[in-house]
């Protein structure tokens, strides 16, 4: 319209303008003042020739208190790259009709995200994994920790030796007194002291019962994610008579804080050998109804047979250790390898798988939980008599009766429960072949009563690192019985 009307102006100032093309104006700043210039000029021309009575003059400057509109630069540049008459390209330009439709496309499907857990009941615990899945198939599975950490191996630098041993029924809360006798093991290295013969064997006899706990709970638990019920509610009760020897040794029946450095906290109470030899002597009959149930069972096989397969190469370089390597048909176990305790004086046989999927691991526990009754069966046999501490007052505190006569008894107790008693400096990695796999405890002395670093090497870390790999290319549902047969417990795993 500006150009129009310039066009109609007959008047030197107006002709000059004739041809004035506004076009796409310049980003910068002397191109935005150019264009007010511009745009000042055009309005000039339009107000004289929009002005009654103004006889084509143009007036050299606007009559005082005229206001003129200046546009602002923000203004201007929202016109920036319009073209104010056809070029080439625009000409024969036609808007589209109004039921037009762009042709389809061939699109990817991007895959689903889906999370697994904390809540789920097949998490064992406060597993959470994000899942990539292309349909029902697992493309990718991350899982995310932490979420039961309580900063463990910081807590025990600020306790004394002994006030830091229940940390340890607290990791992996299945096998409580196998984590106990690591870190035992772990501080009579640096203390170079030995329990007596007949702690030693009360400590390998509730290690097996240990075993049997764990390996009950993680078969049981791992059929019932599968959807076998019965195997669950009928190996429990054999699992609350092994709670009540906790009870009846240490008076607790989780928990026990049993297997202290120099031996054990007390002997056995009378009448208790036997009980464990009639619960051994019927358990292989519940062992046997357990593998009616599942060993042959075609739903059982089908869901655990070539399900979350690893080779012997895989295991060792994700660093598996216990039923998960020795399903992949590598015979390691600690108890043979590299005996602790009096293992080296007892007769068992070690399982192995040979294609490493799930169904392996599970005869593996199977097989173990028969070996570990084939070793309670030697222990109760073996058991000497003696003391069950070492005899040190510096490290092992006095009886009760003793304290409340000897003056000395006294003075020790007093100070193994105030100060605690002092390590030499050194450092030491020890390691037993918990139910899981290799419970490695790291443990450093500066010579004082307390630990200045204390690592410790839990087996369900790795094991959950390897998930993704056991789980890709598997289905959704496979994932659940691929957890249950890893035995992951969180308390060890996030520390």
């Amino acid at each position: 319209m500006a150009a129009a009307l310039c066009r109609r102006a007959r008047s030197p100032q107006g002709s000059a303008r004739r041809n004035f093309r506004p076009a796409l104006l310049p980003p910068s700043a002397a191109g935005k003042m150019a264009a007010l210039r511009a745009l000042r000029g055009l309005r000039g021309v339009t107000a004289q020739v929009l002005r009654p009575g103004a006889g084509g003059r143009l007036p050299i400057q606007p009559s005082r208190g005229a206001r003129q509109w200046q546009p602002d630069v923000e203004w201007a540049e929202q016109f920036g790259g319009a073209v104010m008459y056809p070029t080439k390209e625009t000409a024969h330009w036609k808007p589209p009709p109004w039921n037009d439709v762009d042709p389809p496309k061939d699109t990817l499907v991007s895959n689903l995200t889906l999370n697994f857990g904390p809540q789920h009941p097949a998490a064992h615990g406060v597993l959470r994994l994000v899942m990539e899945l292309s349909g029902e198939m697992v493309r990718k599975c991350d899982p995310h920790i932490g979420l039961l950490h309580r900063g463990t191996e910081k807590l025990i630098e600020y306790k004394t030796y002994l006030q830091a041993l229940p940390y340890f029924d607290r990791l992996d809360y299945v096998s409580m007194m196998c984590n106990e006798q690591a870190y035992s093991l772990a501080v009579e290295k640096l203390l170079n002291i030995q329990p007596p013969p007949r702690a030693q064997w009360i400590r390998v006899l509730f290690g097996e019962i240990t075993r049997l706990l764990n390996h009950i709970m993680a078969v049981t638990t791992h059929a019932l994610d599968i959807g076998a019920m019965t195997p669950f509610f009928w190996m429990f009760e054999e699992r609350e008579k092994m709670f009540e020897f906790y009870e009846r040794v240490s008076g607790a029946r989780m928990h026990a804080a049993y297997v202290r450095p120099g031996g054990v906290h007390q002997d056995l109470p009378l009448g208790l050998m036997d009980d464990i030899y009639e619960f051994s002597k019927n358990f292989s009959l519940r062992i046997d109804e357990l593998e009616e149930m599942l060993t042959n069972n075609r739903i059982w096989r089908n869901r655990t047979v070539d399900i979350g397969v690893v080779t012997a190469e895989d295991a060792l370089n994700y660093g598996f250790s216990g039923v998960m390597l020795r399903g992949s048909g590598i015979q390691w176990d600690l108890r043979k390898t590299q005996p602790y305790d009096v293992y080296s004086q007892v007769e068992f046989d070690v399982p192995i798988g040979s294609r490493g999927d799930c169904y392996d691991r599970y005869l593996c526990r199977v097989e173990e939980m028969r070996q570990s009754i084939r070793i309670i069966s030697q222990c109760l046999n073996k058991m000497p008599p003696g003391e069950v501490k070492v005899d040190d007052a510096k490290v092992s505190p006095p009886k009760r009766a003793e304290m409340k006569t000897s003056m000395e008894s006294l003075i020790h107790h007093f100070k193994l429960y105030t100060e605690g008693y002092q390590v030499p400096p050194g450092a030491t990695y020890t390691a037993i072949e918990a139910p899981k796999g290799e419970f490695g405890v790291y443990l450093v002395s500066d010579g004082s009563s307390r630990p200045y670093r204390c690592k410790i090497k839990a087996p369900g870390f790795a094991h959950l690192a390897g998930l993704d790999k056991m789980s890709k290319g598997h289905m959704l549902a496979d994932v659940v019985a691929i957890i249950g047969t890893q035995d992951i417990v969180f308390g060890e795993v996030d520390r």
